[in-house]
Protein backbone atom coordinates (compact mmCIF):
# COMPACT_ATOMS: atom_id res chain seq x y z
CA UNK A 1 0.00 0.00 0.00
CA UNK A 2 1.25 3.39 -1.04
CA UNK A 3 1.58 5.28 2.31
CA UNK A 4 0.46 8.43 -0.09
CA UNK A 5 -2.98 7.00 -1.09
CA UNK A 6 -4.67 4.38 1.89
CA UNK A 7 -7.90 4.69 1.18
CA UNK A 8 -10.71 2.75 3.21
CA UNK A 9 -14.42 3.92 1.94
CA UNK A 10 -16.09 0.88 2.57
CA UNK A 11 -14.48 0.72 6.26
CA UNK A 12 -15.74 4.27 6.81
CA UNK A 13 -19.17 2.96 5.46
CA UNK A 14 -19.11 0.62 7.67
CA UNK A 15 -17.64 2.49 10.28
CA UNK A 16 -20.96 4.95 10.15
CA UNK A 17 -23.47 2.01 10.23
CA UNK A 18 -21.91 0.57 12.91
CA UNK A 19 -21.73 4.43 15.10
CA UNK A 20 -25.54 3.91 13.86
CA UNK A 21 -26.58 0.85 15.39
CA UNK A 22 -23.76 -0.12 18.41
CA UNK A 23 -22.80 2.48 21.16
CA UNK A 24 -19.39 3.45 20.75
CA UNK A 25 -19.44 1.89 17.24
CA UNK A 26 -17.44 -1.24 18.54
CA UNK A 27 -18.28 -3.77 21.44
CA UNK A 28 -14.78 -2.72 23.19
CA UNK A 29 -14.31 0.61 23.51
CA UNK A 30 -10.27 0.05 22.79
CA UNK A 31 -11.51 -1.57 19.42
CA UNK A 32 -13.08 1.73 18.62
CA UNK A 33 -12.94 3.93 15.86
CA UNK A 34 -11.21 7.09 17.85
CA UNK A 35 -8.14 4.82 18.82
CA UNK A 36 -7.59 5.37 15.54
CA UNK A 37 -6.48 8.08 13.15
CA UNK A 38 -9.47 9.97 11.61
CA UNK A 39 -10.80 7.69 8.36
CA UNK A 40 -7.92 5.44 9.06
CA UNK A 41 -9.81 2.52 11.33
CA UNK A 42 -10.11 -0.74 9.08
CA UNK A 43 -12.94 -3.03 9.76
CA UNK A 44 -12.28 -6.33 9.31
CA UNK A 45 -13.50 -9.28 7.11
CA UNK A 46 -11.35 -12.07 8.15
CA UNK A 47 -8.32 -13.03 9.70
CA UNK A 48 -6.04 -16.35 8.98
CA UNK A 49 -2.86 -16.32 11.11
CA UNK A 50 -0.75 -13.04 12.10
CA UNK A 51 -2.93 -11.51 9.02
CA UNK A 52 -6.26 -9.68 8.93
CA UNK A 53 -8.31 -8.28 5.90
CA UNK A 54 -10.12 -5.47 5.89
CA UNK A 55 -13.74 -4.85 4.04
CA UNK A 56 -11.98 -2.42 1.09
CA UNK A 57 -9.80 -5.69 0.41
CA UNK A 58 -6.29 -4.50 2.40
CA UNK A 59 -4.11 -6.94 3.70
CA UNK A 60 -2.29 -6.09 7.28
CA UNK A 61 0.33 -7.69 9.64
CA UNK A 62 -1.67 -7.78 12.97
CA UNK A 63 -0.06 -7.03 16.29
CA UNK A 64 -2.38 -6.96 19.56
CA UNK A 65 -4.57 -9.20 18.06
CA UNK A 66 -8.16 -9.81 20.13
CA UNK A 67 -6.67 -7.57 22.65
CA UNK A 68 -3.79 -9.82 23.53
CA UNK A 69 -6.09 -12.74 23.16
CA UNK A 70 -5.03 -14.24 20.07
CA UNK A 71 -1.76 -15.17 21.19
CA UNK A 72 -1.27 -18.43 18.39
CA UNK A 73 -3.03 -16.95 15.36
CA UNK A 74 -7.15 -16.50 13.50
CA UNK A 75 -8.15 -19.53 12.60
CA UNK A 76 -5.47 -21.83 14.16
CA UNK A 77 -5.97 -25.26 12.92
CA UNK A 78 -5.83 -27.02 16.21
CA UNK A 79 -8.14 -25.12 18.38
CA UNK A 80 -10.72 -24.98 15.19
CA UNK A 81 -10.84 -28.70 14.87
CA UNK A 82 -11.39 -29.07 18.86
CA UNK A 83 -13.89 -26.45 18.70
CA UNK A 84 -15.70 -27.87 15.39
CA UNK A 85 -15.77 -31.17 16.76
CA UNK A 86 -17.63 -30.23 20.02
CA UNK A 87 -19.91 -28.05 18.02
CA UNK A 88 -21.37 -31.03 16.72
CA UNK A 89 -22.58 -32.95 19.73
CA UNK A 90 -24.03 -29.33 20.83
CA UNK A 91 -22.85 -26.77 23.12
CA UNK A 92 -24.94 -25.85 26.80
CA UNK A 93 -27.08 -28.76 28.47
CA UNK A 94 -29.39 -28.85 31.41
CA UNK A 95 -26.42 -30.18 33.56
CA UNK A 96 -22.66 -30.28 33.27
CA UNK A 97 -21.09 -31.54 30.41
CA UNK A 98 -17.46 -34.22 31.16
CA UNK A 99 -16.01 -31.67 28.81
CA UNK A 100 -16.25 -29.63 32.03
CA UNK A 101 -14.18 -31.77 34.19
CA UNK A 102 -11.90 -32.48 31.80
CA UNK A 103 -11.21 -28.80 30.84
CA UNK A 104 -10.81 -27.81 34.79
CA UNK A 105 -8.07 -30.78 35.00
CA UNK A 106 -6.34 -29.38 31.87
CA UNK A 107 -6.48 -26.12 33.17
CA UNK A 108 -5.57 -26.93 36.94
CA UNK A 109 -2.80 -29.46 35.18
CA UNK A 110 -1.37 -26.18 33.71
CA UNK A 111 -1.53 -23.82 36.67
CA UNK A 112 -0.72 -26.16 39.47
CA UNK A 113 -0.53 -23.60 42.19
CA UNK A 114 -4.11 -23.29 41.74
CA UNK A 115 -6.29 -26.27 43.50
CA UNK A 116 -9.78 -25.13 41.98
CA UNK A 117 -11.26 -23.45 38.99
CA UNK A 118 -14.72 -22.24 37.74
CA UNK A 119 -15.20 -20.68 34.48
CA UNK A 120 -17.15 -18.03 33.04
CA UNK A 121 -17.04 -16.06 29.26
CA UNK A 122 -15.15 -12.40 30.12
CA UNK A 123 -12.44 -11.90 32.42
CA UNK A 124 -14.86 -8.74 34.52
CA UNK A 125 -16.32 -11.35 35.93
CA UNK A 126 -14.38 -13.17 36.84
CA UNK A 127 -12.44 -9.92 38.65
CA UNK A 128 -15.59 -9.39 40.36
CA UNK A 129 -16.01 -12.89 41.97
CA UNK A 130 -12.74 -12.87 43.46
CA UNK A 131 -13.15 -9.38 44.58
CA UNK A 132 -16.43 -10.39 46.08
CA UNK A 133 -15.14 -14.02 47.39
CA UNK A 134 -12.34 -11.74 49.47
CA UNK A 135 -14.87 -9.13 50.87
CA UNK A 136 -16.95 -12.71 52.52
CA UNK A 137 -14.28 -14.57 53.58
CA UNK A 138 -12.63 -11.51 55.48
CA UNK A 139 -15.94 -9.80 56.64
CA UNK A 140 -13.88 -6.48 55.25
CA UNK A 141 -15.55 -4.38 52.61
CA UNK A 142 -12.76 -2.15 51.25
CA UNK A 143 -10.75 -2.90 48.11
CA UNK A 144 -7.00 -1.78 47.19
CA UNK A 145 -6.20 -2.33 43.69
CA UNK A 146 -2.48 -1.19 41.95
CA UNK A 147 -3.25 2.33 40.35
CA UNK A 148 -0.98 1.50 37.79
CA UNK A 149 -2.60 -1.16 36.30
CA UNK A 150 -5.16 0.23 33.30
CA UNK A 151 -8.31 -2.16 33.56
CA UNK A 152 -9.89 -4.87 36.48
CA UNK A 153 -13.62 -5.14 35.53
CA UNK A 154 -16.66 -3.33 33.88
CA UNK A 155 -18.42 -3.47 37.16
CA UNK A 156 -19.00 0.03 39.37
CA UNK A 157 -16.19 -1.41 42.03
CA UNK A 158 -13.12 -0.40 39.29
CA UNK A 159 -15.33 1.67 36.76
CA UNK A 160 -16.24 4.24 39.29
CA UNK A 161 -12.20 4.44 39.73
CA UNK A 162 -11.85 6.05 36.31
CA UNK A 163 -12.63 9.19 34.36
CA UNK A 164 -15.83 7.15 32.79
CA UNK A 165 -17.59 6.84 36.05
CA UNK A 166 -20.80 8.46 35.28
CA UNK A 167 -23.80 6.57 36.47
CA UNK A 168 -21.93 5.09 39.96
CA UNK A 169 -22.72 6.00 43.06
CA UNK A 170 -19.79 7.58 44.94
CA UNK A 171 -20.73 4.70 47.81
CA UNK A 172 -19.19 2.46 45.47
CA UNK A 173 -15.87 4.01 45.25
CA UNK A 174 -15.36 5.27 49.00
CA UNK A 175 -14.86 1.16 49.46
CA UNK A 176 -11.55 1.37 47.24
CA UNK A 177 -8.23 2.15 48.52
CA UNK A 178 -5.02 1.93 45.67
CA UNK A 179 -1.40 1.26 46.22
CA UNK A 180 1.34 2.29 43.10
CA UNK A 181 2.77 -1.04 41.44
CA UNK A 182 6.33 -1.87 43.09
CA UNK A 183 6.38 0.23 46.14
CA UNK A 184 5.84 -2.01 49.44
CA UNK A 185 6.10 0.22 51.67
CA UNK A 186 3.23 2.57 50.44
CA UNK A 187 0.89 -0.66 50.28
CA UNK A 188 1.63 -1.24 53.90
CA UNK A 189 0.65 2.53 54.92
CA UNK A 190 -2.84 1.68 53.31
CA UNK A 191 -3.20 -1.23 56.58
CA UNK A 192 -1.94 1.50 58.87
CA UNK A 193 -4.40 3.56 57.56
CA UNK A 194 -7.30 1.29 57.07
CA UNK A 195 -6.46 -1.38 60.36
CA UNK A 196 -8.77 -4.52 59.67
CA UNK A 197 -10.75 -2.92 56.40
CA UNK A 198 -8.44 -4.05 53.90
CA UNK A 199 -10.54 -7.61 52.22
CA UNK A 200 -7.71 -8.06 49.17
CA UNK A 201 -5.12 -6.80 47.22
CA UNK A 202 -5.83 -6.93 43.68
CA UNK A 203 -3.10 -6.58 40.67
CA UNK A 204 -1.41 -7.73 37.48
CA UNK A 205 1.55 -9.39 39.39
CA UNK A 206 3.74 -7.43 36.08
CA UNK A 207 3.18 -5.48 33.27
CA UNK A 208 5.50 -3.41 30.76
CA UNK A 209 8.23 -3.33 33.58
CA UNK A 210 9.31 -6.57 35.85
CA UNK A 211 8.52 -6.77 39.27
CA UNK A 212 11.15 -5.31 41.46
CA UNK A 213 13.29 -8.41 43.36
CA UNK A 214 11.16 -9.49 46.17
CA UNK A 215 7.91 -6.95 45.59
CA UNK A 216 5.57 -9.96 44.53
CA UNK A 217 7.47 -12.04 47.82
CA UNK A 218 6.49 -8.80 49.93
CA UNK A 219 2.69 -8.50 48.83
CA UNK A 220 2.18 -12.43 49.75
CA UNK A 221 3.86 -11.28 53.39
CA UNK A 222 1.39 -8.13 53.89
CA UNK A 223 -1.51 -10.29 53.28
CA UNK A 224 -0.73 -13.19 54.88
CA UNK A 225 0.42 -10.68 58.08
CA UNK A 226 -2.65 -8.64 57.92
CA UNK A 227 -5.43 -11.35 57.17
CA UNK A 228 -6.65 -10.06 53.42
CA UNK A 229 -6.01 -12.10 50.12
CA UNK A 230 -3.87 -11.49 48.18
CA UNK A 231 -5.44 -11.35 44.12
CA UNK A 232 -3.11 -11.63 40.44
CA UNK A 233 -4.78 -10.45 37.53
CA UNK A 234 -3.29 -13.02 34.45
CA UNK A 235 -5.68 -11.92 32.19
CA UNK A 236 -2.30 -10.69 30.23
CA UNK A 237 -0.13 -12.38 32.01
CA UNK A 238 -1.68 -15.91 32.22
CA UNK A 239 0.46 -18.22 29.20
CA UNK A 240 2.29 -15.27 27.27
CA UNK A 241 4.61 -15.04 30.84
CA UNK A 242 4.76 -19.11 31.13
CA UNK A 243 2.01 -21.31 30.64
CA UNK A 244 1.73 -21.01 34.08
CA UNK A 245 1.27 -17.58 34.46
CA UNK A 246 3.66 -15.15 36.19
CA UNK A 247 2.87 -16.87 39.58
CA UNK A 248 4.37 -19.83 37.74
CA UNK A 249 7.28 -17.67 36.31
CA UNK A 250 7.98 -15.71 39.47
CA UNK A 251 7.46 -18.80 42.17
CA UNK A 252 4.61 -16.73 44.09
CA UNK A 253 1.31 -18.06 44.47
CA UNK A 254 -1.95 -15.76 45.24
CA UNK A 255 -4.44 -16.73 47.18
CA UNK A 256 -6.71 -16.27 44.17
CA UNK A 257 -6.15 -15.37 40.23
CA UNK A 258 -8.00 -14.65 36.82
CA UNK A 259 -7.12 -15.78 33.42
CA UNK A 260 -8.85 -15.23 30.33
CA UNK A 261 -7.42 -13.38 26.94
CA UNK A 262 -4.85 -16.16 25.33
CA UNK A 263 -6.75 -19.12 27.18
CA UNK A 264 -9.25 -19.40 24.55
CA UNK A 265 -7.17 -17.56 21.26
CA UNK A 266 -9.99 -15.51 20.81
CA UNK A 267 -12.98 -17.80 21.74
CA UNK A 268 -14.88 -16.51 25.03
CA UNK A 269 -13.76 -18.12 28.29
CA UNK A 270 -11.91 -16.86 31.41
CA UNK A 271 -11.12 -18.10 34.45
CA UNK A 272 -11.00 -17.75 38.57
CA UNK A 273 -8.61 -20.47 39.70
CA UNK A 274 -7.58 -20.52 43.36
CA UNK A 275 -6.68 -21.98 46.83
CA UNK A 276 -10.15 -24.81 47.97
CA UNK A 277 -10.94 -23.46 51.03
CA UNK A 278 -11.47 -20.38 49.52
CA UNK A 279 -13.30 -21.12 46.18
CA UNK A 280 -14.88 -24.11 48.37
CA UNK A 281 -17.28 -20.87 49.65
CA UNK A 282 -19.03 -20.91 46.65
CA UNK A 283 -19.77 -24.27 46.18
CA UNK A 284 -21.78 -27.08 47.67
CA UNK A 285 -19.34 -29.07 50.42
CA UNK A 286 -18.46 -25.92 52.32
CA UNK A 287 -18.57 -27.12 55.76
CA UNK A 288 -19.50 -25.36 58.70
CA UNK A 289 -22.72 -23.13 58.53
CA UNK A 290 -21.26 -20.29 57.20
CA UNK A 291 -23.57 -18.22 54.17
CA UNK A 292 -22.51 -19.35 51.19
CA UNK A 293 -20.98 -17.12 48.10
CA UNK A 294 -22.44 -15.99 44.99
CA UNK A 295 -19.27 -16.93 43.15
CA UNK A 296 -20.21 -17.46 39.44
CA UNK A 297 -23.24 -18.56 37.89
CA UNK A 298 -23.08 -18.15 33.88
CA UNK A 299 -25.49 -19.80 31.45
CA UNK A 300 -22.70 -19.80 28.71
CA UNK A 301 -19.93 -19.81 30.80
CA UNK A 302 -19.19 -23.85 30.10
CA UNK A 303 -20.06 -23.82 26.65
CA UNK A 304 -18.42 -27.19 25.35
CA UNK A 305 -16.57 -25.44 22.04
CA UNK A 306 -14.74 -22.51 24.54
CA UNK A 307 -13.49 -25.39 26.95
CA UNK A 308 -12.39 -26.95 24.14
CA UNK A 309 -11.00 -23.82 22.58
CA UNK A 310 -9.26 -23.82 26.06
CA UNK A 311 -7.57 -26.93 25.79
CA UNK A 312 -6.37 -26.96 22.65
CA UNK A 313 -4.91 -23.75 23.26
CA UNK A 314 -2.75 -24.94 26.79
CA UNK A 315 -2.03 -28.40 25.17
CA UNK A 316 0.05 -26.53 22.18
CA UNK A 317 1.56 -23.59 24.25
CA UNK A 318 2.66 -26.84 25.88
CA UNK A 319 4.06 -28.97 23.20
CA UNK A 320 4.81 -26.72 21.07
CA UNK A 321 6.90 -24.48 23.43
CA UNK A 322 4.71 -21.07 22.21
CA UNK A 323 5.86 -18.83 25.51
CA UNK A 324 9.70 -19.42 23.81
CA UNK A 325 8.23 -18.51 20.39
CA UNK A 326 6.48 -15.29 21.50
CA UNK A 327 9.23 -14.19 23.42
CA UNK A 328 11.62 -14.65 20.35
CA UNK A 329 9.69 -13.32 17.93
CA UNK A 330 9.08 -10.09 20.54
CA UNK A 331 12.53 -9.74 21.25
CA UNK A 332 13.41 -9.45 17.61
CA UNK A 333 10.69 -7.21 16.77
CA UNK A 334 11.78 -4.75 19.33
CA UNK A 335 15.26 -4.64 18.45
CA UNK A 336 14.70 -4.07 14.73
CA UNK A 337 12.49 -1.34 15.78
CA UNK A 338 15.15 0.12 18.40
CA UNK A 339 17.42 -0.24 15.69
CA UNK A 340 15.61 1.90 13.13
CA UNK A 341 14.45 4.12 15.87
CA UNK A 342 17.98 5.01 16.40
CA UNK A 343 19.40 5.29 13.16
CA UNK A 344 16.65 7.62 12.05
CA UNK A 345 17.19 10.12 14.63
CA UNK A 346 13.91 9.33 17.28
CA UNK A 347 15.52 6.95 19.11
CA UNK A 348 14.54 8.84 22.11
CA UNK A 349 11.01 9.03 20.65
CA UNK A 350 9.30 5.78 19.52
CA UNK A 351 9.66 3.80 22.44
CA UNK A 352 10.03 0.08 23.01
CA UNK A 353 8.53 -1.29 26.66
CA UNK A 354 7.35 -4.19 27.92
CA UNK A 355 8.37 -8.45 28.35
CA UNK A 356 8.90 -9.37 25.12
CA UNK A 357 6.17 -10.85 24.40
CA UNK A 358 3.70 -8.32 25.43
CA UNK A 359 5.26 -5.16 23.99
CA UNK A 360 3.91 -1.73 23.87
CA UNK A 361 5.32 1.21 22.37
CA UNK A 362 5.22 5.01 23.35
CA UNK A 363 5.11 8.16 21.02
CA UNK A 364 7.36 11.45 22.74
CA UNK A 365 6.99 14.41 21.48
CA UNK A 366 10.15 16.94 20.93
CA UNK A 367 10.07 17.37 24.86
CA UNK A 368 9.96 13.76 25.31
CA UNK A 369 6.42 13.98 26.83
CA UNK A 370 3.74 10.96 25.95
CA UNK A 371 1.88 12.72 23.22
CA UNK A 372 -1.27 11.37 21.36
CA UNK A 373 -0.29 13.65 18.30
CA UNK A 374 2.53 11.65 17.52
CA UNK A 375 0.92 8.52 18.05
CA UNK A 376 -1.32 9.49 15.43
CA UNK A 377 1.32 10.08 12.98
CA UNK A 378 2.81 6.64 14.05
CA UNK A 379 0.04 4.76 13.65
CA UNK A 380 -1.17 6.52 10.25
CA UNK A 381 2.40 5.20 8.48
CA UNK A 382 1.74 2.00 9.99
CA UNK A 383 -1.19 1.37 8.61
CA UNK A 384 -0.16 3.02 5.57
CA UNK A 385 2.69 0.43 5.42
CA UNK A 386 -0.04 -2.40 5.96
CA UNK A 387 0.85 -3.11 10.05
CA UNK A 388 -2.22 -2.67 12.17
CA UNK A 389 -0.26 -2.37 15.09
CA UNK A 390 -2.15 -0.60 18.38
CA UNK A 391 0.72 -2.24 20.24
CA UNK A 392 3.68 -4.40 19.52
CA UNK A 393 2.11 -7.73 21.27
CA UNK A 394 3.23 -10.71 19.06
CA UNK A 395 0.91 -13.40 18.01
CA UNK A 396 2.90 -16.77 17.54
CA UNK A 397 1.52 -17.07 13.63
CA UNK A 398 4.35 -14.51 12.80
CA UNK A 399 7.12 -15.42 11.16
CA UNK A 400 10.71 -13.68 10.41
CA UNK A 401 9.19 -12.15 7.14
CA UNK A 402 6.74 -10.13 9.18
CA UNK A 403 8.45 -8.93 11.56
CA UNK A 404 11.49 -7.85 8.92
CA UNK A 405 8.48 -6.25 6.83
CA UNK A 406 7.37 -3.99 9.88
CA UNK A 407 10.86 -3.54 11.09
CA UNK A 408 11.05 -1.77 7.50
CA UNK A 409 7.32 0.07 7.86
CA UNK A 410 8.40 1.22 11.36
CA UNK A 411 11.36 2.98 9.68
CA UNK A 412 9.32 4.56 7.09
CA UNK A 413 7.48 6.15 9.53
CA UNK A 414 10.41 6.99 11.69
CA UNK A 415 11.94 9.37 9.04
CA UNK A 416 8.29 11.19 8.77
CA UNK A 417 8.29 11.00 12.56
CA UNK A 418 11.87 13.07 12.43
CA UNK A 419 10.38 15.47 10.03
CA UNK A 420 7.83 16.27 12.40
CA UNK A 421 9.86 16.95 15.04
CA UNK A 422 12.23 18.75 13.19
CA UNK A 423 8.97 21.37 12.28
CA UNK A 424 8.31 21.28 16.15
CA UNK A 425 4.72 20.62 15.02
CA UNK A 426 3.28 17.02 13.97
CA UNK A 427 0.10 18.66 12.85
CA UNK A 428 0.64 18.69 8.79
CA UNK A 429 0.99 14.72 9.02
CA UNK A 430 -2.19 13.99 11.00
CA UNK A 431 -4.78 14.44 8.66
CA UNK A 432 -7.34 15.24 10.85
CA UNK A 433 -7.75 14.69 15.08
CA UNK A 434 -5.79 12.95 16.63
CA UNK A 435 -6.68 9.79 18.48
CA UNK A 436 -8.06 9.88 21.77
CA UNK A 437 -7.12 7.82 25.19
CA UNK A 438 -9.73 5.22 26.38
CA UNK A 439 -10.78 6.14 29.33
CA UNK A 440 -11.83 10.27 29.16
CA UNK A 441 -14.83 12.10 30.85
CA UNK A 442 -16.24 13.43 28.05
CA UNK A 443 -16.62 12.08 24.28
Amino acid sequence: MDTEVLDLPLSRTANERLHALIPGGAHTYAKGDDQYPENLAPVISHGSGAHVWDVDGNRYIEYGSGLRSVSLGHAHPRVIEAVRRELGRGSNFVRPSIVEVEAAERFLATVPTAEMVKFAKNGSDATSAAVRLARAVTGRSRVALCSDHPFFSVDDWFIGTTPMSAGIPSTTTELIASFPYGDLAATEELFTRYPDEIACLILEPATHTEPPPGYLAGLRQLADRHGCVLIFDEMITGFRWSESGAQGLYGVVPDLSTFGKALGNGFAVSALAGRRDLMERGGLRDSGDRDRVFLLSTTHGAETHSLAAAMAVQATYVEEGITARLHSLGERLAAGVRDVAEAMGVGDHVVVRGRASNLVFNTLDENLQPSQQYRTLFLRRLLAGGVLAPSFVVSSALDDEDIDRTVDVVAQACAVYRKALDAADPTPWLAGRPVKPVFRRLA
